[in-house]
């Protein structure tokens, strides 16, 4: 009879220096549309219209056309469509969205200098992700296995008795806990001390995604003879992502009969927090026109996060050492996620209509997963590139297009309809992958395998403000969509087998609609 692995593990060798890997730190590049139910409702395409609060996080300038001071404070509710509810994460779930304040103060007859600070959820992580497909030739034990029957490591027992992938002397960075579980529980027969592998002949998955990044920007801006307007925006990002997922296996002896299932429960924590800065300029280049170009860059976002998880694994199948087993860890690394540049259009017509258009860009693949070698006298991290990672991301994601259109209608003063629209590329090559064999320490502390390559996204968005003496109240609706596709591990093919392989990649969709109401009070 198997034993039972009882107590958790925390990787046997603990090293140093720790990074993250490609798709789990992807997580945190891009942002939902996202503040005020007015730049909501147009789209966000208020980049060189500017006068509304969220315009801080973005083309700070916008904040300069504000001539008299304001707050507002926003909310709504976030609803996937599709979905099933799963670890207790519903498929609708409130939100709070943003909350801010301008301080407009003239120095001249048509100069303002101001100061601001908003609140907003630049990204909402709420997400159920589920999957589930056949797989022929392979399976995610597999995957361990043929990882030593490459060379890639060496099985072998460390002092404490567990199975570790050693190269040389030391533990692999390509051996992650994921390979350390399936390697301890399921490889190993018990009997004749061999290393074994069965095909799976089906999987499922399941993961709710929660948290959020919280936005804080502070804002310096100001409007030059109400021609030039230029802002400086100081942001903090706080970053708070928990995903639980559970992944099953059949498993197929010799013969092509199911003989039980492997699953896994994997839980992953990443918190800490980043900083950028962001630059803006608003130009009217017709002084009788008030047709604006705006154009604003954003520095690369430092973060400073720490990444946890509790994995654990059931063996149902009559092969392997033992019944169960588990592994736990927590380390810190850093991340900087790319530059982005933005250029915006906007005018207005009469008092009836504006109209915006904006584009940016930003390269997923410039991001960088770094090593956090030690800690200076100031206890600032001191870091290192992690190059094998970097080459990973390369491989894996690429340059991001937005495109922003929007535009509103006032029949009269006090009542304002909007509609927009948003179109953004895929930040991920269709042939990406999550790659166990990069020699890294993101890989070491990997303890899940699967990914997903996303496609381009559609936002359509509209709303409606109405204004009540000093103060605002604009809803807005967003209807967001993006495509991909679900690989519960990468695609390999065995060198003890000539059969086809197919890793059930699985077509998977984020549909996710918003409902926003913001109210604001001028003064």
């Amino acid at each position: 009879m198997k034993k039972v692995l009882l107590a958790a593990i925390a990787m046997g060798l603990v090293l140093p220096a720790a990074a993250q890997d490609t798709y789990e730190s992807a997580r945190l590049l891009g942002s939902d549309l996202n503040g005020t139910a007015r730049y909501v409702g147009m789209g966000g395409a208020m980049e060189a219209l500017g006068a509304d609060i969220s315009t801080m996080g973005t083309n700070p300038a916008g904040i300069g056309l504000f001539r008299h001071s304001t707050a507002s404070l926003s909310f709504g509710v976030v609803s996937q469509a599709d979905a099933k509810e799963f670890d207790g994460l519903n498929k609708t779930n409130m939100s709070f969205d943003q909350a801010g304040f301008v301080y407009s103060a003239r120095v001249s007859p048509t100069s303002f200098i101001n100061v601001g600070f908003n609140y907003h959820k630049s990204k909402n992580f709420d997400q159920i992700l589920s999957a589930a497909n056949s797989l022929r030739g392979c399976s995610q034990n597999g995957l361990t296995y043929e990882k030593a029957a490459r060379g890639l490591y060496e099985f072998d027992e460390n002092k404490q008795g567990e199975v570790m992938g050693w190269e040389g002397d030391y533990r692999s960075y390509r051996y992650n806990q994921a390979d350390y579980m399936n390697a301890n529980v399921f490889l190993l027969d018990p009997d004749d001390q061999y290393f074994y592998w069965n095909e799976a002949g089906a999987y499922s998955f399941d993961r709710a995604h929660r948290g959020w990044i919280a936005d804080y920007d502070f804002n310096l801006s100001g409007n030059y003879n109400d021609r030039f307007f230029w802002g400086l925006t100081v942001g903090v990002q706080d970053v708070h992502y928990k995903g639980y997922s559970e992944y099953a296996e059949t498993i197929l002896d010799s013969q092509g009969i199911k003989t039980g299932s492997l699953a896994y429960g994997d839980e992953r924590k990443i918190t800490g927090t980043g900083i950028n800065l962001k630059f803006g300029a608003i130009f009217r280049p017709v002084e009788e026109s008030p047709f604006r170009i705006g154009a604003y860059i954003h520095t690369p976002t430092w973060y400073e996060l720490t990444s946890s998880n509790s994995s654990a694994m059931v063996n149902n199948t009559p092969y392997g050492s033992w019944d169960k087993g588990q592994s736990q860890e927590s380390y810190d690394f850093a991340y900087h996620t790319p530059w982005k540049f933005g250029l915006s259009l906007g005018t207005t017509i009469g008092t009836q209509f504006a109209l915006g258009a904006g584009y940016e860009y930003t390269d997923y693949s410039a991001s960088q997963n770094r090593i956090i070698d030690g800690y200076d006298y100031y206890d600032n991290a001191e870091t290192s590139k992690d190059v094998a990672m970097k080459a990973n991301t390369e491989r894996s994601l690429k340059g991001v297009s937005t495109l922003k259109l929007g535009a509103e209608y006032k029949p009269v003063p006090e009542v304002a309809f909007r509609v927009g629209y948003n179109y953004i590329t895929s930040g991920y090559k269709m042939d990406g992958v999550r790659d166990m064999t990069v020699d890294s320490p993101g890989t070491m502390y990997a303890s899940t395998t699967d990914y997903v390559n996303w496609k381009d996204t559609n936002r359509f968005t509209c709303g409606v403000g109405f204004k009540v003496g000093k103060m605002n109240i604009d809803l807005a609706y967003q209807l967001s969509n993006t495509d991909g596709e679900f690989h519960p591990f990468q695609d390999y093919q065995s060198l003890a087998s000539s059969t086809s392989v197919s890793t059930g990649v699985t077509k998977v969709s984020n549909k996710r609609s918003q409902g926003l109401l913001t109210i604001g009070y001028t003064f």
